[in-house]
Formats: structure tokens, C-alpha cells, sequence
């Protein structure tokens, strides 16, 4: 077994098949990004030009306007609520994120309410904002949202995850009509999201993003758009954006990790049917090819157990690929159903076999006794 640099600290190796997780630390940056790192470590700059040069050079690839980085995607949805809600006004940003006496309404979807390790209404109240819920968790119509808004509203909130409810919500253009018809600012919240210019071009004013997930970035985000909202993000540095702040190192890292991400080709569903065929060669599983929950060009391995045949729950399989000196991270956000999932996304060359195999180990043994790594 090949071991890394936490294997030196004491720490089991982790093979993540569960995608771009940050309770697994998120992507694996590759050597150039972390060679650019290495060296804008060890120079000094002017911070401030940087950000500027930087959210320039982010704008190239989003469309926007212009682009502000910060420390992670949460940060970037708190700063974007505080641009919205303190328009820049340097008492107002000194003041966040207390906003007694500003317009601090901030109006989303109730089935947008979701939990991605922390709510993402703690965010938005850190920038100041009070959220507003519109319409019931799986269904929602236009005139719920348009009613929501009153002279305390300082902007409106999407949320383009899927960890969000997908069936029964308004869309993104529906937000944007809403959004220019009441002369609002429309926040996206797109941190996972792998395409760089949709919302953008869409009319959204501000859409917030991890670096560090899709684009295998060192840990940072960055919030792309108008540049008047823009400068309003910046301006946060004087106050709730001072303890979100991103260092030299990983401004260049991101820059260089986007440079990379347009080069990538997506990965295709095809190059996953040998490892199906081989899982389906499993007694006791079954699987076969399917598409992100959120409707993203990502594709992954789908397991169902067969918990007669294998003599285990597909929960129980999961603990035991958890357990042992090599930990094995599935996707499980159907283990209810009796099914897990395998993302290519964050796993190298051979770790996929390596799954595989552990499976077959599984099959064979039928609830026996198990053999750890």
C-alpha cells in the first residue's frame, strides 16, 4: 500500500469514490497548481492589486464583469448578502453583520434551505441578511415569490445544488424576471456548479463558487459579477470579509487551477462500463451508469445490494468499506434505497480496481468474517 504524507501523521489512507466532499478534504490539487502555490508563497505582493488582478483574470473565464476571491463558498455567500445589503456604504459594512435599520430581507425557496455540512442560512445571516422562505419544500410558484418582497428586501437567493429540492421549484430565469422587475440583486449560489458562465449570462448579479471543488483549486471561492456588486464585495474587506480573507498563495492557485480546468476534457459515461460489468460479475450486486441528481454532465457508478443474496444491508457494506487501515468513501445518499454510489471524479487510476476488488472480497465472503486492509 502507497502511502502519503497523512499516512506519516498517523492517519489511515482514504480512497474518496463520494466526489468533491469537504469532510474529505475536498480535491486533490494537482503539482503545477501546488508549484504556482509554492512559489507565490515565497514572494511578496501588493494584496490589493493581487485581488484586483485576480478577480480579472477570474472574470475571464466566468463573463463577468468582475470577480472578488475569498477564503471558500461560504464566505463568498456572506459577502455577497452584505454587498447586497450594505450597498458598500462604509458605516454599513462597519456596522454587518448587524443590520438594524438597513433593508435586510434576503428572499429564497423554502426546498433551497439546505444543509451542506452547515446551513446555508447561517451564511446568510453572517452578511447581515434575515431569510425570507417562499412557497412549501416540493412546490413553489411565482406569485409566492413576488409577494415575499417588500421595501426591507435586499436581494434575492438560488440555490443550484443537489443537496436542493430539484422537483416542484422556480427556476433561474423566473428569479432573474422577479429579480429586475423589482430592481433587486439576484445571488446565485452555485459552489459545486462546473459550469463557469451560465449563470452569469443568465442575469444573475452575483454567483458564488468553491475553487476547491470543481475546479481542484486550493482551498478558495470566488463571487463573480456586476462590477458595481462586485465592488461592493470588495469593500466588505473593512469589515465581516476581513475574517474570511484568502491568502497570496491560494489567489494563484486558483488562477492557475482555472487555467488548467478549461483544458480538461468531461470525462464520458462510456469509460465507466468496464468497471460496471465487472461490479455486475458480483454476487449480491448490481450496477450500471447514472447521471448528477442536479443534472450536471457528471456521471457515475450506481450499486444496488442485493441484501437476500449478500446477507447485508447496503448500509452494513459501507461500514465495512469504511473500516480497516484504507478507508473506501462511497456516495450515499440512497443507502435507504439499498443503493451507493462511486464518483470517478476524485479517484486516481487504480483506485477504482481497488474498489473493486474490496466488493468482490465482500461478495465472496457473504457476511462472514471480513479481512481488512
Amino acid at each position: 500500500m502507497t502511502g502519503n504524507i497523512y499516512q506519516s501523521l498517523g492517519l489511515k489512507r482514504v480512497i474518496n469514490a463520494c466526489g468533491k466532499m469537504t469532510i474529505l478534504g475536498v480535491s486533490s490539487v494537482p503539482a503545477s497548481v501546488m508549484a504556482a502555490v509554492a512559489q507565490a508563497a515565497g514572494s511578496f505582493v501588493e494584496i490589493d492589486a493581487l485581488v484586483d488582478c485576480v478577480g480579472e483574470r477570474v472574470s475571464q473565464y466566468t463573463g463577468a464583469q468582475d470577480s472578488y476571491v475569498t477564503s471558500c463558498a461560504t464566505a463568498g455567500i456572506a459577502i455577497a448578502v452584505a454587498a447586497a445589503v450594505s450597498r458598500g456604504e462604509p458605516d454599513r459594512v462597519a456596522q454587518l453583520p448587524d443590520s438594524s435599520g438597513m433593508a435586510n430581507q434576503i428572499v429564497m425557496l423554502r426546498g433551497h434551505n439546505v444543509d451542506y455540512g452547515a446551513p446555508v442560512t447561517s451564511a446568510i445571516r453572517l452578511g447581515g441578511g434575515r431569510v425570507v422562505e417562499v412557497g412549501q419544500s416540493n412546490l413553489a410558484y411565482r406569485w409566492q415569490l413576488e409577494k415575499a418582497i417588500n421595501e426591507q428586501t435586499a436581494g434575492l437567493f438560488f440555490v443550484k445544488s443537489h443537496h436542493a429540492v430539484q422537483k416542484g421549484m422556480l427556476m433561474l430565469d423566473t428569479f432573474v424576471a422577479v429579480a429586475r422587475s423589482h430592481r433587486l440583486p439576484l445571488i446565485v449560489d452555485a459552489a459545486a456548479e462546473e459550469d463557469l458562465r451560465c449563470y452569469v449570462a443568465a442575469g444573475a448579479d452575483m454567483v458564488i463558487y468553491s475553487g476547491a471543488k470543481a475546479f481542484n483549486a486550493p482551498t478558495s471561492g470566488f463571487v463573480s459579477g456586476g462590477k458595481h456588486w462586485i465592488a461592493w464585495c470588495k469593500a466588505q474587506h473593512n469589515g465581516i470579509a476581513r475574517a474570511m480573507k484568502i491568502g497570496k498563495e491560494n489567489m494563484v492557485g486558483l488562477v492557475k487551477a482555472l487555467e488548467l480546468y478549461q483544458q480538461e476534457q468531461p470525462a464520458s459515461a462510456e469509460a465507466l462500463r468496464p468497471a460496471v460489468a465487472a461490479i455486475n460479475a458480483l454476487s449480491g450486486f448490481t450496477a450500471d451508469i447514472e447521471q448528477d441528481e442536479a443534472g450536471r454532465a457528471i456521471w457515475r457508478i450506481r450499486i444496488a445490494t442485493d441484501a437476500a443474496r449478500l446477507g447485508l444491508s447496503a448500509r452494513e457494506v459501507v461500514d465495512l468499506l469504511h473500516e480497516g487501515e484504507m478507508a473506501i468513501y462511497p456516495r450515499c445518499y440512497q443507502l435507504h434505497q439499498g443503493v451507493f454510489s462511486l464518483d470517478p471524479r476524485t479517484l486516481a487510476a487504480e483506485e477504482l480496481n481497488i474498489i473493486i476488488d474490496r466488493l468482490a472480497e465482500i461478495a465472496e465472503k457473504q457476511g462472514g468474517a471480513y479481512a481488512t486492509y
